[in-house]
């Protein structure tokens, strides 16, 4: 409910008719795609086992990344040491870095020619087998690892220094620290952070396209993929299309169902305290886990650099003009989303819509972008050639893709500067662009930097549209390196994964930190 009488302005108008195309847009494409399924009858036997491997890999992901968290985020809670802040940043980092990029560098580690592969030959021990269901796990705990970590640990940080200070005084020990601080922030966070992942995991399609792809360890995207690209079966791919959205959004009502706030209460934002009964032992046990999670999220990233960086200078045309190609792609979808989400982040500054603007932002997470391309590619295929289109199209999903966590960053700004600035820009008679160039932009600057800097790394890394229906001449860089791959060029695929990384960084690098200039002043 609005505090006071505010007039909807021009641009909270063009936030609100936004929104509607963005809704639009979203459900236009899986309107076609239920259009084109025709009976929903007809799933055959490698359908059900896509369902199946998709479940259980997605479940299988979920649990191991989230039971790995709990040590980490306990021990990141629990200590202060040099270098923590670093630590934590290094958390973010696979969350931008092209999937395609990860899958890289743990093939470099646990591939069939990889550091451990060859260590374990070398001792006569055997080699593990990467491709298939163990592949897919592990490259998403290396991908949701640092996610769950991050959820789990502002369960941690969310228990006020009041509290450990009242348990120190009653002299409590390590089960009791566990039986009333730890079991109840668990049951707390634990079951959001699975259900999040696991509906990350349902949609992926790069993991699943690189270290999967057999009869045994084929998900629903790349069935879609599969039935569009190779039999072009228009029917079967809108009905694994729709499988694939009836699956995510499943996953998202449990994920609402069970979400619940913390029972600790609030504090007075005192620095942490040490916890009490705290061991040598327990301090031993805190840096091994740091130790192995550290190592686990760098080793990859090591590889790829180490092994790629002296390909870079070698990389064909193609492979140049594929990043080119990408960075202005990445550059035009950043624009699209940022214009899209300040609009609609302005129109809930005056209270207006809040609920439905975040709904806006679910449905973006809901249905697949794998399930929009494909219902585009069924709306433009009578009217006209969408291969011609396919990096607009490109453009377009991934500007959808980011506009929930562009939402997500700019409606808490949004609010604030309206909350804080709004009276004296009413009082100075501030209005249109006056009144957003002065009073609402400085205020949203950061968080605009910061979600335009997902955008922009998002759309670098995307390896799902542009794979649908793109034809030669039109490779995005993700896809021209996964081209490289399949042709056994693994000196220039690794190149090229160098490439990839270095500008998905550091085009998150310059939106982030370019918002931040004079940001003191």
């Amino acid at each position: 409910m609005a505090k006071r009488a505010q007039p909807i302005t021009g641009l909270q108008a063009t936030g609100g008719v936004f929104a509607l195309l963005v809704v639009l847009t979203i459900l236009g494409p899986l309107v076609a795609v239920i259009w084109r399924a025709e009976g929903l009858t007809d799933l055959r036997p490698a359908d059900w086992a896509a369902i199946r491997f998709t479940l259980l890999q997605a479940a299988l992901s979920a649990l191991v990344s989230c039971l790995a968290a709990i040590p980490v985020a306990r021990a990141l809670a629990r200590r202060r040491f040099a270098g923590r802040s670093a630590f934590i940043a290094l958390l973010g980092a696979p969350f931008i870095l092209p999937v395609i990029v990860a899958v890289m560098g743990l093939l470099a580690i646990f591939g069939r020619s990889g550091w451990i592969n060859s260590a374990l030959e070398g001792i006569g021990a055997g080699t593990i087998e990467i491709y298939g269901l163990f592949g897919v796990v592990l490259a998403h705990v290396f991908l949701n690892l640092p996610l769950a970590t991050r959820l789990l640990l502002q369960g941690w940080l969310a228990i006020p220094s009041e509290r450990i200070r009242l348990a120190r005084s009653l002299n409590f020990q390590q089960r009791d620290m566990r039986r009333h601080f730890e079991w109840p922030l668990l049951a707390a966070t634990l079951p959001g952070a699975l259900l999040v992942i696991f509906l990350i995991c349902t949609t992926s399609f790069a993991v699943a396209l690189i270290l999967g792809g057999g009869p045994a360890a084929t998900t629903v995207e790349l069935a879609i993929y599969q039935a569009f690209r190779f039999d072009f079966d228009l029917g079967r791919a809108a009905y694994l299309g729709l499988v694939q959205v009836m699956i995510c959004v499943g996953a998202g009502l449990l994920a609402w169902r069970f979400a619940r706030a913390s029972q600790f209460g609030a504090g007075l934002d005192r620095p942490a305290m040490r916890w009490p009964d705290d061991t040598q032992g327990a301090r031993r046990f805190d840096l091994a886990v740091l130790t192995a999670a550290g190592t686990f999220l760098l080793l990859p990233l090591l590889a790829v650099a180490a092994e790629g960086v002296g390909a870079v200078f070698g990389l064909p045309l193609s492979t140049w003009e594929a990043a080119l190609r990408s960075v202005t792609l990445a550059l035009a979808s950043t624009a699209l989303a940022v214009g899209l989400a300040l609009p609609m982040a302005l129109l809930t500054a005056g209270h207006a819509a809040r609920a439905g603007l975040e709904g806006v932002g679910l449905l973006s997470i809901a249905v697949s972008p794998l399930v929009v391309g494909t219902g585009l590619f069924i709306i433009v295929f009578p009217i006209a050639d969408p291969v011609a289109l396919s990096l607009p199209i490109t453009g377009l999903v991934n500007a959808l893709v980011a506009l929930p966590f562009l939402l997500r960053a700019l409606i808490p700004a949004a609010a604030a500067a309206e909350a804080t600035q709004g009276r004296l820009a009413d009082a100075l008679g501030m209005r249109g662009a006056a009144r957003l160039r002065h009073a609402i932009l400085p205020r949203l600057r950061r968080p605009l930097g910061f979600g335009a800097g997902l955008a922009a790394a998002f759309s670098m890394g995307d390896l799902g549209v542009i794979a649908l229906f793109s034809a030669p001449g039109q490779e995005t860089l993700p896809l021209e390196m996964y081209r490289l791959f399949g042709s056994y060029r693994t000196d220039d695929a690794q190149g090229a994964a160098v490439v990839l990384m270095s500008l998905s960084l550091g085009l998150f690098w310059l939106f982030d930190q370019g918002a931040r200039v004079n940001a003191a002043a």
